[in-house]
């Protein structure tokens, strides 16, 4: 089983940055795909990016070009870059991660991203 834990979350104002953390206590980071969903009050939980084992990413329409994926396999960490926030932005951003011969997903307990003046 891994344990994920977010960091970086707070309150920032819109056209403002964050960066998000995420810490895996696995020895094996490298063969997890890891992932950042959001979820906004009263709205379903929704995929925002994800990278790969290969360092391949993918990105929600919704934050194209404004957010980037990355990670430091020998920090076991995998970060989200959110540049140009807006106010839509706002959510509890959670960290998943996946292996990559199995279905299970596991994930953090969130942070929470507020855009706000």
């Amino acid at each position: 089983q891994v344990q994920l834990v977010e960091s970086g979350g707070g309150l920032v104002q819109p056209g403002g940055s964050l960066r998000l953390s995420c810490a895996a206590s696995t020895s094996t980071f490298d063969i997890y795909v890891m992932g950042w969903y959001r979820q906004a009050p009263g709205k379903e939980r929704e995929f925002v990016a994800t990278i790969t084992t290969g360092s391949s990413t993918d990105y929600a329409d919704s934050v194209k070009g404004r957010f980037t994926i990355s990670r430091d396999n020998a920090k076991n960490t995998v970060y989200l870059q959110m540049n140009s926030l807006k106010p839509d932005d706002t959510a509890v951003y959670y960290c998943s991660a996946r292996h990559v011969r199995a279905l299970a997903l596991y994930w953090g307990q969130g942070t929470q991203v507020t855009v706000s003046s």
